[in-house]
C-alpha cells in the first residue's frame, strides 16, 4: 500500500469487485491480495457505490459484476481516482482495453503478486505527483476549451466531428457548459448518447467528481429502487446489509440514466422527487437522504408519444427535457460516414499491432452507401471486423453489408415451440437461443432482432442460464 496523501481519507488499498466472493477463483485471489495491503470486496449490487467512497490505489475487477460490465466500472474507478491502477479479470478473447491491464481469469498466485505489486507501486508514484502539485500550486491544466483532433477528425470531448448536423449538436453542447440543468439526449439506438453525456459531464463543473452510467431497463423490475436509491438493512428478502445506491454514489457528479423510457411507475415517482426536492429515500427507510447529483438522461423512444399514452408522467417529462440534445442517426450525417469509419479501422489496426489499413474506393463507396440501421455502433463493428480480415486494404468483400438492414437482417421467427408446462422464463430462455441461432450467436444482431438493447440482451441470457462469451457479442 502506498503512503496516504495530505488530506486523504484512510481507506482500503485494495478494491475486489466480483459477482460471487466465494467462487474459487475469488478466494485464491484474496490470499494473495491480503498480503499485500487492506482489501475491500464489493459485489455487484454494491460496486458502484463502493468504488464512490473507496480510495483505494488498486482495483480490481471481473468480466462482469452483477449487471455491469468490469471494464465500465474500472473506468469510474480510475476517473474518480486518478491514482488508482485498473485491473480486469478477462477471458482470452476479451477485446483490448486502453488504460487497463488485462489479466486472464485463473491466473496463477505468482503472476497476480507479481503485478499487483507493481501496480500498487505505480498508484504510489501517482500520489507523490499529486501531492507534489498540491503543495507547490502546480494543479492540472485548466479545461480544454479549444477543439481537438482525433485521427484527423475534430473532436469535442471524444465527439467525433465532421457533419453540419453534428456541429450543431456540439453548439448544443457548448451552451450547456456553464449551466447545471437536466438534460435529455434523444436518438437512435447506437447514435453514441453515453459518448455525448460523458462530454457534459466532462464539461461541467461537476468534472472532478463522479460520473455514473445505468441502464435503467437492463436491471430487474423489483430493484430498480434498490439500485438507484440504495436500502436498508432488513428493507426485503436478502438485504442482509444496507446500501448507498447509485444517486449516492455519484453523490457530487452526474448520473447518467440511459434507456430512462423504461422506469416503472414507481420509480418515475422516486425519480421525480430527487429532481424537484434533492433527496432520496431507500426502500426500507423512514427518513429521506439529501444528495447534490446532476441528472442527465436519454432514450431512443419517443417519450412525448409515452406521455400522451399515459405511459409516462407528465410532470417527470418536463423536469428531465429542461434541455433536449437531438443526436442525428447516421444516416442524416452520411459526410460522418468515411471519416468515422477510417478513425474506427485506425484504431482496431492499433489494438491489432498491425499496421494502419487503407479503404479502397469501391469500399468506400459501399459504405456510404448503406443505411446503418445500427448507427456509429453498426459502423465501428464493421470497420472492426475488416481490421481482422483485410490485408493492408479494405475491400467490399471485406465488409459484411448485405444490402439495407432492412432488407438483409433476419427477423425473430414468429412462431415458438415451448415444453409443455414450461414457465415463462422458460419461454424467454427458448426465444433467447432461438433468435442467437438465428443470428449465429452475434449478440449484437440478436440484440436487434429482439429489438432490446445488447446489455439488456445478455442480462437477460445471464439470468436464463446462456453464456455470454465475448466470441458472440459481436463488437
Amino acid at each position: 500500500m502506498s503512503e496516504p496523501s495530505h488530506g486523504r481519507p484512510e481507506g482500503p488499498g485494495i478494491v475486489l469487485l466480483c459477482s460471487d466472493p466465494k467462487a474459487p477463483r475469488i478466494i485464491a485471489a484474496l490470499q494473495v491480495l491480503r498480503e499485500l495491503g487492506e482489501t475491500t470486496v464489493g459485489t455487484g449490487d454494491e460496486a458502484a457505490a463502493l468504488i464512490a467512497r473507496a480510495d483505494g490505489d488498486l482495483v480490481i475487477a471481473e468480466e462482469w459484476v452483477g449487471t455491469t460490465d468490469g471494464p465500465t466500472l474500472l473506468a469510474w474507478a480510475t476517473q474518480t481516482h486518478p491514482a488508482a491502477v485498473g485491473i480486469l479479470f478477462a477471458g482470452s478473447s476479451a477485446p483490448h482495453h486502453e488504460g487497463l491491464v488485462v489479466l486472464p481469469k485463473l491466473v496463477d498466485a505468482g503472476t497476480l503478486r507479481t503485478v499487483c505489486t507493481l501496480a500498487l507501486d505505480c498508484a504510489a508514484l501517482r500520489r507523490r505527483v499529486h501531492r507534489f502539485e498540491v503543495e507547490h500550486g502546480s494543479r492540472r491544466p485548466p479545461l480544454r476549451q479549444t477543439p481537438s483532433e482525433i485521427d484527423g477528425m475534430e473532436s469535442y470531448e471524444g465527439v467525433l466531428i465532421a457533419s453540419a448536423p453534428m456541429r450543431e449538436v456540439v453548439k448544443t453542447l457548448r451552451e450547456l457548459e456553464a449551466s447545471d440543468v437536466t438534460v435529455l439526449i434523444q436518438g437512435e439506438t447506437g447514435t453514441g448518447k453515453e459518448l455525448v453525456a460523458r462530454a457534459i459531464h466532462a464539461r461541467s463543473r461537476r468534472r472532478e467528481g463522479t460520473f455514473l452510467p445505468v441502464n435503467v431497463g437492463a436491471i430487474p423490475d423489483g430493484l430498480r429502487e434498490s439500485e438507484l436509491f440504495g436500502h436498508v438493512r432488513g428493507a426485503f428478502t436478502g438485504a442482509q446489509a444496507s446500501r448507498g445506491g447509485l444517486f449516492l454514489g455519484a453523490d457530487g457528479g452526474t448520473l447518467f440514466l440511459d434507456e430512462v423510457g423504461e422506469a416503472t411507475a414507481p420509480l418515475q415517482v422516486a425519480l421525480l422527487r430527487v429532481l424537484e426536492e434533492g433527496t432520496i429515500m431507500p426502500v426500507g427507510g423512514d427518513r429521506p437522504r439529501r444528495v447534490d447529483v446532476r441528472v442527465i438522461s436519454a432514450t431512443n423512444q419517443n417519450l412525448a408519444q409515452l406521455v400522451r399514452q399515459d405511459r409516462f408522467r407528465r410532470d417527470l417529462f418536463y423536469r428531465l427535457n429542461v434541455l433536449s440534445v437531438r443526436l442525428p442517426p447516421l444516416r442524416e450525417r452520411r459526410e460522418d460516414v468515411f471519416p468515422l469509419a477510417v478513425h474506427f479501422l485506425r484504431r482496431a489496426c492499433r489494438h491489432l499491432g498491425r499496421i494502419p489499413a487503407a479503404i479502397s474506393e469501391d469500399a468506400r463507396a459501399a459504405l456510404e452507401n448503406h443505411r446503418w440501421e445500427g448507427n456509429v455502433r453498426e459502423l465501428r463493428s464493421v470497420m472492426e471486423r475488416a481490421a481482422l480480415v483485410c490485408n493492408g486494404r479494405v475491400e467490399p468483400d471485406h465488409l459484411p453489408l448485405d444490402g439495407d438492414a432492412e432488407e438483409s437482417q433476419p427477423r425473430a421467427p414468429s412462431v415458438y415451440s415451448f415444453p409443455q408446462g414450461g414457465t415463462l422464463r422458460d419461454m424467454e430462455r427458448e426465444i433467447l437461443m432461438k433468435t442467437l441461432a438465428l443470428a449465429d450467436g452475434n449478440q449484437s444482431q440478436a440484440a436487434r432482432i429482439l429489438g432490446l438493447h445488447e446489455s439488456t440482451l445478455r442480462f437477460r441470457m445471464r439470468r436464463a442460464g446462456i453464456g455470454t462469451s465475448r466470441r458472440a457479442s459481436g463488437s
